[in-house]
């Protein structure tokens, strides 16, 4: 137990002499109950614990509304962003920093076993060491802010990987420090890890190749965040994010694809943001009865139109042509190969649709019409064949009369009548 301090003693003294009967019996019962406790500790101490504890997660909150807020604002006012990201690290490591100092406040005032308070005191320190190598980790944000030449001379995800690289050697930094406090040797446990790695790494090829696939595009800035990508059998969509083993691609229909980064590295990939302008090709089709002085007429007005508007490119920046270009079975077809100078798609489209009415009024302006797939059949018979009509319904029917047979044999008989009646005859003889 601590020793109370002289004026607590001289206080006890006092009051040992001076106070009544009753108010000493009732200090001395309050005492027991005060000195009585679990687990080793007397309900003093546990509550001494509490109070210092709770104090403790006052001044946290006090702290991280306060200081805290105050210095982002300050932070906020500045023209750089590199305090911005400094600030934000560090805020929340420097939210535990109360709460140690409540738990170092804890021990002392509990007499508790030296071992104890070694293992408290070493519990103590790895915690702030910890706390230490957090904070720098987080900090290494603001590189991004620091390196921005570096950013634009490699690209964003080169940047981002050498910043969780060196977020990866602190943390390990810190690992290890902690690790010296608790007397733990860290060049045994190195050569170790490296033994486990050689087996993991043989394990683990697909892994590795994929990290490796993944610096190749960084470094060769295939794509970057942001760019619409097309890989044949693979995907199609706006890359997100370019990570250790694979590459977020979020479809046009928002549902996120992550894709090895082997099968990025090996496959063509088509990168549609970086085009410099976007086509247009048509085939149009006119009637063979279509004249040439109308095909010539139609031709050059289509050909005035794209060269005067501005939102077309022209030759010779890009290929330009409206040219009479096949016979086809059902139509002479004009070959309309043209690039607009904007790459946003909705523009592109809202220009393409005025283009086809532009080309739709040019056509009929000048007495020609669209062709479409038609088949004419020819039939050649010598013998033209017979044409059946249908009885007229309104004639009276004619119906035969059938054969008398009181008249059969006065008229004439088939072979079969004519034999039975000679038959007939040679017996009446």
């Amino acid at each position: 137990m601590m020793a109370a301090p002289p004026v607590m003693s001289e206080l006890e003294t006092w009051w040992e002499r001076n106070a009544p009967r009753w108010a000493s019996d009732a200090t001395d019962y309050i005492g027991s109950i005060w000195n009585e406790g679990a687990y080793g500790l007397t309900f003093g101490q546990i509550i001494m614990v509490v109070l210092i504890m709770g104090v403790a997660i006052l001044i946290r909150g006090l702290f991280a509304r306060t200081l805290v807020v105050w210095v982002t604002r300050w932070a906020a006012g500045s023209t750089t962003q590199i305090d911005d990201a400094l600030v934000k690290a560090i805020a929340t490591p420097l939210k535990i920093i109360p709460v140690v100092a409540g738990i170092y406040a804890s021990i002392q005032v509990l007499d508790v076993d030296p071992a104890v308070e070694l293992y408290a005191s070493r519990i103590i320190q790895s915690v702030v060491t910890l706390t230490i190598f957090w904070s720098l980790s987080r900090a290494t944000r603001m590189l991004e802010y620091v390196m921005s030449d570096v950013k634009r001379s490699l690209s964003g995800p080169a940047v981002d990987w050498m910043i969780k690289a060196l977020q990866f050697i602190l943390v390990a930094l810190g690992l290890g420090a902690v690790a010296q406090q608790w007397g733990i040797a860290v060049a045994p446990l190195l050569a170790g890890l490296g033994v486990f790695g050689i087996a993991v790494g043989l394990g683990a090829q697909d892994l590795f190749r994929n990290l490796i696939s993944g610096l190749l595009i960084i470094g060769e800035k295939r794509f970057v965040p942001g760019e619409w990508i097309l890989v044949d059998d693979v995907v199609e969509g706006t890359v997100v994010r370019i990570n250790f083993r694979s590459t977020l691609v979020r479809r046009f229909d928002q549902s996120p694809v992550y894709v090895p980064n082997s099968k990025l590295a090996d496959a063509a990939v088509t990168n549609f943001t970086r085009m410099t302008h976007r086509r247009i090709k048509w085939a149009v089709g006119v009637e063979y009865s279509t004249t040439v002085e109308q095909l010539k007429a139609i031709r050059q007005e289509i050909e005035d139109w794209l060269m005067q508007d501005d939102r077309i490119a022209k030759p010779p920046e890009v290929a330009l042509f409206v040219r009479v270009d096949a016979f086809n079975a059902s139509s002479i077809d004009l070959l309309i190969y043209t690039f607009t100078k904007t790459t946003n798609w909705g523009e592109w489209l809202k220009i393409k649709e005025e283009f086809a009415y532009i080309v739709m009024d040019i056509i009929e302006r000048n007495g020609a019409a669209f062709a479409f797939p038609s088949q004419t059949i020819y039939m050649d018979q010598s013998d033209p064949p017979e044409i059946m009509a249908p009885p007229d319904d309104k004639a009276p029917v004619k119906r035969v009369p059938g054969p008398d047979n009181r008249k059969v044999g006065a008229q004439g008989s088939t072979s079969d009548e004519a034999s039975s009646d000679s038959e007939r005859g040679e017996g009446e003889e």
